[in-house]
């Protein structure tokens, strides 16, 4: 028969209690240890990262802008008088000279208005003759009655003194002696007085050619102003150059009407040409007047300084002037697409690394340093200086010889730690 013992019962039970205990504790710990771990942290194919090293020395600063070779001589040639155009000789692109030709207009009333000049001027020079001659005649007419007035005073003169001896004498009586000097004076004054109108007659007849000489001068000029108009109804180039475009806006056809002062064609010197670079306006603060620059034609460089700096910005960017130093090479042209450095300063001393892709001058950014070996990267905040086209100041964060990825990490944000693989 079956012997109860119920102490072996409870030893199973107690046995149970123990084991489920010690199996919770274990979790427990299992779970706490595995909570406390570190993320894995993520790859990073090593190949596609762009590393460098910093360093210390001196750095040239530059900034660097694309933009276009333009003339430094552009000339815009208007109409100076309505017309419509009748010929073109010269199309855009040809080489030409100041007296070239470019285009004929024609205007009836400009021909008309030089043909009317003419005639007024010749009309105009008649009458001058006519006016001399009328005043040669008065003239003489007038020097011929003092020439019979000069002549009579002397006779009475001679008369007066004539009669004066005679009275001395008791020849004659002393009335007629009177006489004879009171008609002497009174002829010597009027000899007087008509010099004085001859002076003044002069200084009249003078007058009156030079009013009628001024309005000569008036038909002459505006005589010349018809030829000129006329001759600019040939529209020449004015400056050597190359002829660059034809109308305003839109290109200029035969028959087309123009008004005056309309922009008939644009010719441009393509021997002198300035680089117009655009620099974004973040880095434009520190260009000045009178920096060396370098402009990149893809044919060869060419030494410059800048010459104007765009008050104005626009489209985010900055326009600077460079005047071109060296000679242009082989292909230069006007709106040639170029690449132009500007130098700012040279820093000396100073601790850099290559510019990162999202780092700013004179900010904070965090970078990833490598370390173990260049097995693994961390993120570490770094104060960024002064920046170049390559390259960038490092204000804090970093030391000589560590090496930090300059590439786009964005996509990591979210880490502190990467693995490179």
């Amino acid at each position: 028969m079956d012997i109860a013992r119920p102490e072996l019962a409870r030893k199973r039970r107690r046995r149970r209690i123990v084991y489920s205990t010690l199996g919770l504790i274990a979790l427990g710990a299992v779970t706490l240890g595995l909570a406390r771990l570190k993320p894995a942290a993520p790859s990073v194919d090593k190949a596609q990262v762009w590393t460098d090293t910093v360093k210390r020395g001196d750095i040239p600063r530059q900034v660097r802008g694309n933009g276009t070779l333009v003339p430094e001589e552009i000339h815009w040639i208007p109409t100076t008088t309505p017309g419509r155009v009748e010929r073109i000789l010269v199309l855009p692109g040809a080489e030409v000279k100041a007296n070239t030709i470019l285009v004929e207009l024609t205007n009836p009333e400009v021909e008309q208005a030089a043909f009317d000049a003419e005639w007024q001027l010749k009309g105009g020079q008649a009458q001058y003759n006519k006016l001399k001659v009328q005043l040669e005649s008065e003239s003489l007419s007038e020097a011929a009655q003092a020439a019979q007035l000069n002549a009579d005073c002397s006779v009475a003169q001679l008369d007066a003194e004539a009669d004066a001896k005679l009275a001395a004498d008791k020849l004659v009586d002393r009335l007629t002696a009177m006489r004879s000097k009171t008609r002497a004076d009174q002829l010597t004054e009027r000899c007087e007085l008509e010099k004085k109108r001859l002076t003044i007659l002069e200084l009249n007849h003078k007058a009156q050619l030079d009013a009628q000489d001024a309005e000569l001068e008036r038909l002459r000029a505006i005589l010349d102003l018809k030829r000129k108009q006329r001759a600019e109804l040939k529209v020449r180039a004015g400056i050597d150059g190359v002829l660059q475009r034809l109308g305003d806006r839109d290109q200029l056809q035969v028959g087309q009407q123009l008004g005056a002062g309309a922009n008939i064609a644009r010719v441009a010197d393509p021997t002198k040409l300035k680089a117009e670079v655009k620099v974004v306006e973040t880095q434009a603060k520190d260009i000045a007047i009178g920096q060396k620059a370098v402009i990149d034609t893809r044919n060869g460089l060419i030494p410059g300084h800048v010459t104007r700096i765009d008050p104005a910005v626009q489209n985010g960017t900055v326009t600077v002037d460079v005047a071109l130093d060296g000679e242009l090479p082989k292909g230069a042209r006007p709106d040639l697409s170029v690449e132009g450095t500007i130098e700012l300063e040279l820093l000396q001393n100073v601790l850099y690394v290559g510019r990162p892709v999202h780092g700013q001058s004179e900010s904070p950014v965090g970078l990833f340093k490598l370390v173990a070996g260049g097995r693994e990267a961390i993120r570490v905040p770094v104060k960024l200086g002064r920046s170049s086209v390559n390259t960038i100041e490092i204000l804090q964060g970093l030391n000589i010889g560590d090496t930090v990825i300059l590439s786009d990490m964005s996509q990591w944000d979210a880490h502190d730690r990467v693995r490179l693989n």
